[in-house]
């Protein structure tokens, strides 16, 4: 017998997850906790699976995992319909429809560096808006496979389920540090000394540093004389000012190597991270006019 997933059912999954309790998600839909509770209880019994773990917040289970990325389809299909048909959004039966937000994760270097003028392209369409989510390169998929974004740069080229992929070229670091923090601390072997040097790390999460410190010393990582700078031109400043020797994107480079304010200590080396567009497979024109926007500018800033 085919099971179906009432979207009622599903809406209010939605709600109880975005919302964090069933008493907040009950105050949205205008129903009581109880009923929010059966209605959860009903989808758990049709899908004959645990969806959520009841915390505080509550947080969605695999299973439920795959139901909200279900929902949140559902909603922008409908979405996508209602501002096709110029349909109202729960306003005034005369109010136009709303906007077309698009949840997107994207790496702090590409925020900073290339992404924010693909979206110069969709600024004649005033129902496209996004919603951009930071995130690490490597941990955007997460965000993908949980359901929170409709799409994400992303430094892997697996597919997450339901998803499709493509290339959009490589960011290039280059190691840099500056004149005087070099001749102090790296001046000679590298594969000996850079272990041993302070580094800039963007935060916890980065491993772009210690990667490339592995790779040249067969497996040591970078120095634990560390000092974590969370944002994309604090992390340059802070390699600038000399706290430590860091990799910092070419675009951000360029300038301070021709001012002299920093050196590559290793000439020629460089670090390229691949960098991947992966969105769900779902025909909605403003995902796709997203999605044209994002390849068009990264073949021009990418290669």
């Amino acid at each position: 017998m085919k099971t179906e997933l009432p979207h009622d059912l599903v809406r209010t999954l939605l709600a109880v997850v975005d919302e964090g309790t069933f008493d907040a998600a009950a105050a949205v839909l205008h129903v009581t906790p109880s009923a929010v509770s059966q209605r959860i209880k009903a989808l758990e019994q049709r899908t004959g699976r645990v969806l959520l773990t009841r915390t505080k917040p509550v947080r969605p289970t695999e299973s439920g995992q795959v139901v909200v990325r279900f929902g949140r389809q559902l909603a922008r299909l409908e979405g996508d319909a209602r501002s096709a048909l110029g349909m109202a959004d729960g306003g005034a039966e005369d109010e136009p429809a709303g906007p077309s937000w698009l949840p997107i994760a994207v790496n702090a270097d590409s925020l900073a560096t290339w992404f924010v003028p693909a979206l110069a392209a969709l600024a004649r369409q005033a129902r496209v808006h996004v919603d951009l989510r930071r995130e690490d390169e490597a941990h955007t998929t997460t965000l993908l496979r949980s359901g929170e974004v409709m799409a994400a740069v992303t430094s892997s080229p697996e597919p997450v389920a339901g998803c499709s992929v493509r290339r959009l070229g490589a960011m290039e670091y280059l190691p840099l540090a500056t004149p005087q923090f070099a001749a102090r601390w790296l001046d000679g072997d590298p594969a000996r000394l850079l272990p041993r040097a302070p580094v800039v790390v963007f935060d916890r999460r980065d491993d772009l540093q210690d990667a490339f410190v592995r790779e040249l010393t067969g497996g040591q990582p970078a120095s634990r004389l560390r000092h974590y700078v969370p944002s994309c031109e604090g992390f340059t400043d802070a390699v600038t000012t000399g706290l430590g020797w860091g990799l910092v994107p070419r675009i951000h480079a360029t300038p301070r190597l021709r001012t002299g304010a920093l050196v590559e200590f290793l000439p020629g080396r460089t670090v390229e991270v691949p960098l991947y567009w992966q969105q769900w497979r779902l025909d909605s024109p403003a995902l796709a006019a997203v999605a044209t926007a994002v390849a068009a500018q990264a073949a021009r800033a990418l290669g």
